[in-house]
């Protein structure tokens, strides 16, 4: 691997950790690593440690290009996306506030010809400003960057959470070892959800599809439930009932005011709502191209097999 790129039509997927090489994996298996045409930025190596996923995109046969989000400036970035006619944002938020929008000044700087931006999450169009989670209202002004220009034709992909989170205890929705299910807001309120490596094989599907998609805001789920779907989901995959609470708004509210530097109060209440945070299953990409996904009780029938 290098820090030379040839192929000026090349696609670049920005970072390697579970979307990124969830994207890499499945646009390798279609051919697009090719001719060293697939390559991925990572983050200039300071410790001496070789980064994890090394071995895996070598194998891949992966161009690998370096970059600190956080640090380089938006002409710096603009320099490396330049070389390539796709860039795919797989980073998430760790750079820190303002990254989204610098990677995506940089991407319309570069006259990069197609972009899909860090958008793997809820529909920033229904969610917009003000919900609670500052970096929500960054993903709305990546949009608004995206559609007030004409030179680089964008792709975005809402997928829901990954549904991994959903289980995640740190989130505290779901506590399989315990038995208890929380509800955000109501347990009517649905969430989809979608596994990183299925968000890897439909953005590599919908970048193939033809005709080609452009400008436009495609919808992927693996599963959308309710919290008492959820909930009945849970106690079958334990056999046993589980503990079931709501936490109403007035308290998720007034949890996010008293803890204003606690990140995972902020989801909840972010997530805490009817619209914007899920969508019907059955007017999915994935839906329409028949293409099979991973759902709730794929996840945890895979979670026991696993234990």
């Amino acid at each position: 691997m290098s820090d030379t790129v040839s192929n000026a039509s090349a696609i670049l997927v920005i970072g390697a950790g579970e979307l990124g090489m969830a994207v890499l994996r499945a646009l390798s298996d279609r051919g697009s690593a090719e001719g060293g045409a697939l390559s991925v930025l990572l983050r200039p190596e300071t410790s001496g440690t070789p980064n994890p996923s090394a071995p895996e995109l070598q194998g891949l046969g992966m161009t690998t290009v370096h970059a600190d989000l956080a640090t380089a400036s938006e002409d710096a970035l603009a320099a490396i996306f330049a070389n390539f006619s796709t860039v795919i944002c797989c980073t998430g938020f760790v750079g820190g506030p303002g990254t989204q929008r610098k990677i995506t000044a940089a991407v319309l700087k570069a006259g990069v010809e197609r972009y899909v931006p860090w958008q793997f999450g809820v529909d920033y169009d229904v969610v917009g400003r003000g919900s609670g989670q500052e970096m929500f209202d960054e993903q709305s002004d990546v949009r608004d960057m995206l559609r007030s220009q004409s030179g680089t034709h964008w792709v975005v992909i809402s997928t829901g959470m990954f549904t991994s989170f959903l289980f995640e205890p740190s989130f505290g929705v779901v506590d399989l070892a315990k038995g208890k299910v929380h509800a955000l807001g109501s347990w009517d309120h649905r969430l989809t959800v979608t596994t990183p490596g299925d968000i890897g094989r439909l953005t590599a599907a919908i970048l193939a599809y033809q005709p080609r998609i452009d400008d436009a805001v495609v919808y992927v789920a693996g599963d959308t439930v309710s919290y008492a779907r959820l909930a009945d989901m849970v106690e079958h995959h334990l056999g046993h009932p589980v503990e079931r609470i709501l936490w109403e708004m007035e308290t998720l509210r007034s949890h996010a005011a008293a803890n204003p530097d606690d990140g995972m109060r902020k989801y909840h209440l972010a997530f805490a709502r009817d619209t914007g945070v899920a969508w019907d299953k059955s007017g999915t990409f994935n839906a329409a191209q028949g293409i099979a996904v991973t759902d709730v009780p794929d996840w945890l029938a895979t979670c026991k097999k696993a234990a």
